[in-house]
């Protein structure tokens, strides 16, 4: 009965957690930086929410030393991201959560 729940646990998560946490949070979480400094080194340097989400998009589907915003060292030590494999909807969806995530517009007092 126990490996019956664990197994329906495991089943229920998996179809019900979204596209950023299964292809965006499962990989960033073996990284020792964390996901939300990515966030911030875009928002710092496009500001908006289209630029930011475009940067990202852009970047995921393209990834280069010329187009990273992340520093150099960080680069030599784990080298550029792969290439997306996520659909233009999945992308965008994955993108949506993060930003709603880590948004600091609104919750700032």
């Amino acid at each position: 009965m126990v490996k019956v729940l664990f197994i329906l646990t495991i089943i229920f998560n998996f179809a019900f957690a979204d596209v950023y946490e299964n292809n965006c949070l499962k990989c960033h979480n073996k990284l020792p930086v964390s996901i939300d400094k990515y966030f911030y080194r875009y928002l710092l340097k496009y500001s908006s929410e289209r630029d930011v989400k475009k940067a990202m998009t852009d970047y995921l589907k393209n990834p280069s030393k010329e187009t990273t915003i992340m520093p150099q060292a960080f680069i030599k030590r784990f080298g550029v991201k792969e290439k997306t494999k996520l659909t233009n909807k999945e992308l965008q969806e994955a993108l949506d959560t993060y930003w709603e995530e880590y948004k600091v517009f609104g919750k700032l007092k």
